[in-house]
Order: C-alpha cells, then sequence, then structure tokens
C-alpha cells in the first residue's frame, strides 16, 4: 500500500495540471515527469485527502466532487506562491551589491544607447547599471520574462510581430519608422540626392542577418510585392559595412544609420520597410524601489549630441543597430535615501524616467543622422519631432 504524503505546493500544482489538461499524461508532460511518477504521485495525494479526487473515462480525467473541492482551495494557493516567487525574483535581480539599485538593461542595437547610458548614469548617480545587446528581439524579451533584465528596447518589424510574454509589459517609442538601404558610395541616388526604389536595387546582392527577428521576412514581403527576386546572402551586420564598402553587397538599416568611406545611406522611395521601436519592462510591481528624483540638468557637455558616445559607438551596418533596433531598462536608486518599500507609484515613475531618457537620446541620433533628418522634414506627420 502506498504511503500517504503530506501535501506541499508542488501536490497542488499537479492537481491543478491534470485538471487543466484533462490528461495525466499531459499534465506529466507540462510538469516534466513521467506518467507512471504523476499516478503515483496522485493516489498518494487521494490517500492523503481520503478520497479519489479525478475520474478517468474516455474524454479523459475529470475533477470528481472532491476534486473540486480541492482544486477551488488549491488554485489560490498556487497563485499566491507565484507570486511570491516572481515578486522575490524581480526584487533580488535589482539588488546590486552594497545595497545599490540595479538596472539591467537590453538592445537590440541601436546608435541611441551610448547616450541613453549617459543620461541615466547623471540622473540616477548611484545606480549600478548593466548593459547588453542581442540581435533578437524575442531573446530580450524572454530574458524581462526571466527576470534576466529589467527593460529592453527593441525593433519590431512590420509584418512580423514579436511574441511579447504575458509578465511583460511595452511602450512604443516610434509606432512607424522607415528601414533605409546601405549603398556603395557611387551609387547613383548618392550622387543625384534622392530615394532609391526596391526595382533599382533589384540586381544588387542584397545582405540580411537571419538571427535578427522578421527582418528576413520583412524583406521577403517587400520583394514580392515589388515582383522582384534579387541575390540573397545571409550573414551578420557586423560585417555587412565592409561588404557595402566593397561594392560587394547592400543591407537594410536603420533611418539612424551613418555612413562611412565606401558606404552611404540612402531612404527607400515609397518607404516599403518599416518598424516599430518598442520598450519592454517587467509588468510586476517590486517593492524596494526608489522614486525618481526628476529629471536632471542636461545643460552640461554630456547633454550635446555633438559629444562623444563612448567607445564603440555603432554606425549603421556593421553593428547590430543593422536592420535592428535599439534596446531598454527599467530602475535606479537615490544611495541613501530610501528607507522603505516604494510603492507601485514609484516603480512607474523609474520607468517613466527610462524612457524619457531613451527618448531624448534617440531624439539626439535622429538629430545628427542628415539623411533621417532630411527624411522627417518631407513628412506630413513625422514618427519624431526633431527640430533641425
Amino acid at each position: 500500500m502506498l504511503r500517504p504524503v503530506e501535501l506541499e505546493v508542488r501536490h497542488l500544482r499537479a492537481l491543478c495540471a491534470i485538471a487543466d489538461t484533462g490528461s495525466v499524461h499531459k499534465a506529466a508532460r507540462r510538469l516534466g515527469m513521467t506518467q507512471p511518477s504523476l499516478t503515483t504521485q496522485l493516489r498518494r495525494i487521494e490517500q492523503a485527502v481520503g478520497g479519489r479526487l479525478f475520474s478517468r473515462g474516455r474524454d479523459g480525467s475529470r475533477p470528481t466532487p472532491l476534486g473540486r473541492a480541492v482544486l477551488v482551495r488549491a488554485r489560490p494557493i498556487i497563485a499566491q506562491m507565484t507570486e511570491l516567487v516572481d515578486e522575490a525574483r524581480d526584487a533580488a535581480g535589482r539588488a546590486a551589491p552594497g545595497g545599490r539599485t540595479r538596472l539591467r538593461l537590453g538592445s537590440t542595437g541601436s546608435r541611441a544607447v551610448p547616450g541613453w547610458l549617459r543620461r541615466l548614469g547623471v540622473r540616477f548617480p548611484d545606480a549600478d547599471i548593466t548593459f547588453q545587446t542581442d540581435v533578437s528581439a524575442n531573446t530580450l524579451l524572454r530574458m524581462l520574462e526571466d527576470n534576466q533584465l529589467d527593460v529592453a528596447f527593441v525593433h519590431e518589424v512590420e509584418g512580423a510581430p514579436l511574441t511579447v510574454p504575458e509578465s511583460v509589459g511595452t511602450r512604443v517609442l516610434v509606432h512607424r519608422e522607415p528601414q533605409f538601404v546601405a549603398v556603395p558610395a557611387g551609387h547613383p541616388a548618392v550622387r543625384e540626392g534622392r530615394p532609391v526604389s526596391i526595382e533599382e536595387l533589384a540586381g544588387e546582392q542584397w545582405m540580411v542577418d537571419p538571427a535578427v527577428d522578421g527582418d528576413w521576412y520583412g524583406l521577403r514581403r517587400v520583394f514580392a510585392a515589388a515582383g522582384v527576386a534579387p541575390r540573397i546572402v545571409h550573414g551578420d551586420y557586423h560585417s555587412a559595412g565592409e561588404l557595402v564598402a566593397a561594392g560587394q553587397v547592400v543591407t537594410p538599416c536603420q533611418a539612424t544609420s551613418r555612413g562611412r568611406p565606401g558606404m552611404e545611406i540612402v531612404p527607400l522611395r515609397g518607404d516599403p520597410l518599416g518598424v516599430r521601436l518598442l520598450v519592454g519592462f517587467r509588468a510586476v510591481r517590486t517593492p524596494g524601489l526608489p522614486a525618481d528624483p526628476g529629471p536632471p540638468d542636461h545643460t552640461g557637455p554630456a547633454a550635446h549630441p555633438e559629444h562623444p558616445e563612448g567607445p564603440g559607438h555603432p554606425e549603421g551596418p556593421g553593428h547590430p543597430e543593422g536592420p535592428g533596433h535599439p534596446g531598454h531598462t527599467a530602475s535606479a536608486e537615490q544611495a541613501g535615501h530610501v528607507e522603505h518599500p516604494g510603492s507601485a507609484e514609484d516603480f512607474e515613475a523609474v520607468n517613466d524616467a527610462v524612457f524619457e531618457e531613451l527618448r531624448a537620446a534617440y531624439e539626439e541620433v535622429a538629430r545628427s543622422s542628415e539623411v533621417y533628418r532630411r527624411w522627417l522634414a518631407r513628412q506630413e506627420d513625422p514618427p519624431l519631432r526633431v527640430v533641425a
């Protein structure tokens, strides 16, 4: 005879999984167990409560009246335990050594990132700010879900929506921004100062990074609409700039990209390629966050677009920026001023501050990009309000 067990949270999760899937077999797969192991566990749980919890028939496993009564009590316990673990992980993720608040940022790559980090350093001088890039926006969003990041600045290719986890919230930085194209410096469109059409580039060899979520899909959609089938090279955008300058390929790029020797950035006629710029952040409201100290004085050198934006400043193809887009974060601390847990309003205030600094940094790089600035000036309803 099986020995009864003392009920634990894992047993309640098993009962909920069986009820949700309607099958011990499916529940075992969801829980990462074998079916015999779950069947044995269920029998022990039933011995502990003193009766059968599920009846098995041709249509699967259904809760008995006793099972329904247990599930009514079990589900709130599971929900509360999940919430407790999420909040604990989130709080642990924000706590840096020495009690400083940690601000973990991620981005698919953008020229705005150096200025963004600089501004956050001024606004939250006592925060431990870390940053990483990944060409995959979906990877960064999953890192938010797993509490490996606080905020991520990502791009979503038109027609290829990202998979946003339920625990991740988003804010839109730019609803639709065109993607331009990097071409060799001697291209006729560069000499004539005009947008170039997809048809005009049909004879060129295009480079696209298949690891960047949505980019290859977006290009194929545009090529199909134009009725062209150019040659395609798969590679990373780190090396694209050199190949463009050598006259070997053309490649899509961000509107904020800048040219380099042998390579120029030109708009595409009709703006067929578009992206949406998003900031993702964990939606969990975490205790212990300080209120935003308010906007700093950006009148010093760090506020000027002309100020160097740090080593490794990305420009155009040749950086994860390629057709990719930026990364984002979420919170910081006024050292020595926070003695009590912060409120949900404090949490939102910090997220607002991080978003505001990104928007200011992005407008800086838009102003510094002559091609993008000219494009914005021609729009009746530009996605960014940038003063020339």
